[in-house]
């Protein structure tokens, strides 16, 4: 039997990282009980809204243009009418953290949420709830991460630059003229500076803290 699309979560997903919003996108629409419309900017997801009513839960991601941070989310939530709004950020400091949640969110997905995860979050914070997510709360307990680790080196801010445009170890090692191996330490040494698993994560995590 075909869902009945009136039954289905609607959802509105505003980022403009196109890579996490095509991938929110592809796996939430896979979903029987979703429906999701995407925006690139505040201000385009706020025509959205204006335009097609509440929507069950809205995400929004933190440093997107025309957002400024939680003035934007403090307007998602009027906007919304009461439905949940929650933020979509890289890797927020606790000063951050306490920001956003005192500005009324519904809680707050990290961009390297797994793809199974996504939906069970969004499907706790639409029931009332507010989600956080585990390694926050216990990153909440420890020393400031970026505290533990050195500032980038030229040729690692310069490496990090090429992983933001998509470039493979390859093409970086010849703008560079370095040796593969090298450049796949470089990679190794910033992800372990900023606090990232893979070569994705620290480019997503460098842009919210707008090293790239």
């Amino acid at each position: 039997m075909t869902a009945d699309i009136s039954n289905k979560l609607r959802i509105l997903v505003a980022d403009d990282h196109r890579m996490i919003l095509e991938m929110f996108s592809m796996y939430l629409s896979n979903i029987a009980d979703m429906s999701v419309t995407t925006a690139e900017t505040f201000d385009e997801a706020a025509q959205i809204i204006q335009n097609d009513g509440p929507f069950d839960v809205v995400l929004l991601d933190l440093n997107m243009p025309g957002m400024n941070g939680v003035t934007g989310l403090r307007r998602g939530i009027r906007l919304n009418g009461g439905k949940p709004v929650a933020i979509i950020t890289g890797s927020p400091t606790p000063k951050m953290q306490e920001e956003i949640m005192n500005s009324g969110a519904a809680g707050i997905i990290l961009k390297t949420t797994p793809a199974r995860s996504l939906a069970n979050a969004i499907r706790f914070i639409q029931s009332g709830e507010i989600y956080m997510p585990m390694e926050l709360m216990r990153a909440q307990a420890e020393p400031n991460r970026t505290a533990k680790h050195g500032q980038l080196s030229e040729k690692e801010a310069q490496v990090l630059n090429f992983l933001a445009e998509g470039k493979p170890n390859k093409a970086i090692a010849n703008e560079l003229q370095l040796a593969e191996p090298t450049v796949k330490m470089h990679v190794t040494a910033i992800c372990r500076k900023l606090g990232a698993s893979n070569r994705t994560q620290a480019v997503i995590m460098a842009r919210d803290m707008g090293i790239v």
